[in-house]
């Protein structure tokens, strides 16, 4: 089975954390929800999201994919997190996946871990000028060998079945977005 970590920090974009954890758990992904301090985080706009473990507690375990999400607050709080950094920067030397979204590309992935030199990318409208080692792609989800990037809440779902095609194959993913209803 793989195994998935989801980055909850306070400040995140809720949507962008939930659909990947949902989505991925349907199409049978073991998802560890981290919380960056502790089993919860409030997300931007009040939602608490429970976690399944701290970030602490689980830095040294091994993922298939660690996803990454969005909003200001939560991608700046991951992007000044040693623990997240160095997870991140591990599981990209060992060629890990790596999905990010919204703010959490260019905050955390570039300017916080310098993964997105000469990497095609997207993020958040305006935020693609903070990284200029990257190639920025406008597309809404931008998959770049063992790194996804996309847009924002608005491509939650799009994102999130990107990660699945990766991990579980084009038929789970298909299944999975015709299920959702996503086009």
């Amino acid at each position: 089975m793989k195994k998935a970590c989801v980055i909850l920090a306070n400040g995140c974009e809720e949507v962008e954390a939930v659909t990947p954890i949902d989505y991925l758990r349907r199409v049978g992904v073991e998802v560890v929800a981290a919380g960056l301090d502790g089993r919860e985080a409030v997300g931007g706009h009040g939602l608490v999201i429970g976690a399944d473990a701290a970030l602490d507690d689980i830095d040294d375990e091994e993922f298939d994919c660690i996803v990454v999400p969005g909003g200001g607050g939560g991608a700046q709080a991951i992007a000044g997190s040693e623990v997240a950094t160095a997870m991140l920067k591990r599981q990209a030397a060992a060629g890990g996946l790596i999905a990010a979204i919204c703010a959490a590309p260019a905050l955390v992935l570039g300017e916080a871990c310098g993964l997105l030199a000469g990497r095609c990318f997207t993020c958040y409208p305006g935020l693609e000028g903070r990284v200029p080692e990257g190639r920025f792609e406008p597309s809404r989800v931008v998959v770049d060998r063992d790194l996804i990037t996309a847009r924002g809440p608005g491509c939650a779902g799009e994102f999130a079945v990107a990660i699945a095609r990766v991990l579980v194959g084009d038929e789970k993913a298909d299944e999975l977005a015709a299920a959702a209803l996503l086009g």
